[in-house]
Formats: C-alpha cells, structure tokens, sequence
C-alpha cells in the first residue's frame, strides 16, 4: 500500500537539460567519459565549476540535498551550466541498513530539494558509499529513479593529494567509463585543470552519464554501467 501510495504521488520526471547539451556527441562513434562527482554542492564546488566551464567540458554531480539546502544557488548553477544533476539522498545514509519508510523519506525528500532549487526533478540516483541491493532499487524505481554507479573510484576522500588524485583518474579512464570523485574534496578540484587536459590530450569527449549511456538506457529501476 505504502508503494502505491508513492506511485500516485511521485514527481513528475522532466527531460535532462544536459543531455539535450550534448546531444551533438555520439558515444558510439568517438572516444567518450564521464567524470562523476559525490556529495555536493560544497565549498569547493564553485572553483570545480570554473574549471569545467574554462575547459568546456560537463559532468555529473550526485547532490546531496542537505547540501542542496544549503547552497541552492550552486545546484541551479550546476544545472545552467549544463551538467547532469542527480539524486544522492537527502542526508548520505547507510541504505541497506535503513527501513523501508526511511529510504523512501531520504529519495523522496532529496528529490523535493533538487526540484524546488533547480526545477529539475532527478531521473538518476547513486547510492551513497554504492552501497545497494535490490530493496534499494525497488524503491528507487517508484520515483523513475535509475540507479549509476561507477566504472572505477578514484578514492579522492582519502588519497588528498592532487598529484595521486589525477595518477588515479589517469590510470582508472578507459572508454565508457563512469568515475567517481568529490567536489567536496578541495584537492580534486586542484588537480581537475590537469586532468582536464591530458585527457583532452588522450582524446576523450568528456560528457554527463546521460550522454553517454543515451537516455533511453537510463531506465527507472536499472542499474549502471
């Protein structure tokens, strides 16, 4: 009854703005990637921002909504600026542990956040810590959440060093992949102007998720890559 409910009220879900962005790059034919940033909007996300904008690349960022709260004004700039924006719960818990009602309450008040701030309601999610399991997704797919994980990690949280960060990224990029960072992680924002371009230099087009997985493929209910 509880999911019935969420079906009836859930929020209507709207195209991705940075999708339509990039809609000139196609995956299948060139070299694509797309760096992926956790826990955000922070202090440091601004700065990342400017880099990206500089670069003329685009991203994803999973937002945190607490954070969003916080700081609506960087989420609606991330939007604007064309980069992909998804759903990272509104307060970063264990899921798993969690009961049913209060992974519900963490998605759905995460959602509300990101709309009221960007106009943009969230087609994709990413569990915090990636920890999920079918439960999880179940729950997702009622507010057409698709579930993005990643390719490879670069562990910026705990490395916090802007030369092994970017050794990471470096090491981790292949074609298709999805990989993690944190705009929260003041280091990565250092080193992301050199990532930036020797990745350039390696020739890949640095696209959102929805670029490169093509939004079709980013279902309600499944899980990526």
């Amino acid at each position: 009854m509880l999911i019935q409910g969420l079906l009836a009220t859930s929020l209507v879900l709207s195209g991705s703005p940075a999708a339509a962005v990039q809609a000139k790059v196609d995956c299948a034919k060139v070299k694509c990637l797309a760096l992926t940033f956790d826990d955000g909007p922070g202090k440091t996300t601004p700065a990342l921002l400017d880099v990206l904008k500089k670069e003329r690349v685009k991203a994803t960022f999973f937002l945190v909504g607490k954070r969003v709260d916080e700081r609506p004004s960087v989420a609606r700039r991330t939007l604007a600026e064309g980069h992909a924006i998804g759903n990272h719960t509104y307060s970063h818990p264990w899921l798993p542990s969690r009961l049913e009602d209060d992974i519900i309450q963490e998605l759905k008040a995460a959602q509300q956040v990101i709309k009221d701030a960007t106009g943009h309601t969230p087609t994709m999610f990413r569990p915090p810590y990636g920890r999920t399991n079918d439960r999880v997704l179940y729950l997702a797919e009622q507010f057409g959440l698709a579930q993005v994980m990643w390719t490879g990690t670069t562990l910026d949280w705990d490395l916090k060093d802007a030369k092994k960060i970017k050794a990471a990224v470096l090491r981790l990029a292949k074609r298709d992949g999805v990989l993690l960072m944190h705009d929260t992680v003041p280091q990565t924002v250092k080193a992301m102007p050199g990532i930036v371009k020797e990745l350039k230099k390696r020739g890949y087009h640095l696209v959102t998720v929805p670029t490169l997985l093509g939004v079709k493929r980013l279902k309600a209910g499944t899980s990526y890559p």
